[in-house]
């Protein structure tokens, strides 16, 4: 009986794994690839430009706040790519000597940290009961949940502003940490519970099946399963609370005021100063870039948690 031998392969090619009994795979010349490669050469170079032109602005601030009121004034900010003697330290020096901004810089951190730490506890604690444990009612008070993401937030600070007065906690920063909670709580809940609702259900019976309560459950096996929609919501909480104006400017005292608010106050008093401003910017937009590229692998995850449930 005769038998067949299959050609070598060649040299610095690798064969890819084949189903048995399947046709056999057209190989791709090397004009399709060509053609394929530059095909979305466009879709590349409009997302460069776009890039470029997002982050312009940035990039001038980031120049001007290393050039003197003198300098700045004078000459636009492109000018020190090619005259690097216009750089210099001293506005750095200024500013981390300032102690109103310096004060403010920890206030902003003492506001937004609890803040993400609450929302993010306190969101997946209700995410996980209206996932997981029936009770009466829970349909409709989701929903009510969810028409909480359309409140604007503008329509609340005149009651609540006189909530905080009868309380006597109005200019403190417990105040403004209330504040941001409530107001996160509502995407925090509608995020999680779609995260939550698509962990198998298989998994959660074999857990209640070992003896394991709603406390354990939601420690041991949906935490940490949930860890990417955890990461992407407190990057957006942190984010909102460390850039806010609006609340810190209306709830907090002078004592207690966010950076944001001491560089709006800079600009009343001193105008176009960016010998100050540029600087106290820049440094206010060091911790919120931290805090993304340290989430940012969970990011895109996380932003689609549930849309394929």
């Amino acid at each position: 009986m005769a038998t067949t031998v299959a050609p070598p392969e060649p040299l610095g090619t690798a064969a890819a794994p084949q189903q048995p009994g399947a046709p056999p795979r057209p190989r791709r010349s090397l004009s399709s690839r060509l053609v394929k490669a530059t095909s979305h050469g466009p879709i590349y170079v409009l997302l460069i430009v776009t890039a470029v032109l997002w982050l312009l602005p940035t990039l001038g601030l980031f120049v001007a706040s290393f050039r003197t009121t003198a300098d700045n004034g004078a000459r636009g900010w492109w000018t020190a790519i090619s005259e690097p003697s216009q750089l210099t330290l001293e506005n750095y020096r200024h500013v981390l000597s300032d102690n109103r901004i310096v004060d403010s810089l920890w206030n902003t951190l003492l506001i937004s940290v609890p803040a993400t730490v609450l929302v993010v506890v306190l969101g997946a604690m209700a995410a996980y009961a209206f996932a997981w444990i029936p009770f009466p009612g829970r349909d409709p008070l989701f929903l009510v949940v969810v028409a909480m993401l359309v409140v604007p937030l503008q329509v609340a600070l005149i009651p609540i502003a006189r909530l905080y007065g009868w309380l006597g906690i109005f200019g403190d920063l417990a105040g403004v940490i209330m504040f941001h909670v409530a107001f996160g709580l509502p995407l925090a809940v509608f995020l999680l519970r779609n995260f939550f609702a698509g962990i198998p259900g298989e998994l959660m019976e074999a857990a209640r099946m070992d003896g394991a309560g709603d406390t354990r459950i939601f420690l041991r096996v949906v935490m940490p399963l949930g860890f990417p929609a955890l990461a992407s919501l407190a990057i957006f909480q942190f984010l909102w609370t460390w850039n806010d104006l609006l609340v810190g400017l209306v709830f907090a005292n002078p004592g207690n005021r966010p950076v944001t608010v001491a560089i709006q106050q800079q600009t009343e008093e001193f105008g176009l100063n960016l010998n100050v401003i540029a600087p106290a910017a820049m440094l206010s937009m060091v911790v919120p870039l931290i805090v993304f590229l340290a989430f940012q692998r969970y990011f895109v995850e996380g932003l689609l948690a549930g849309s394929n449930r």
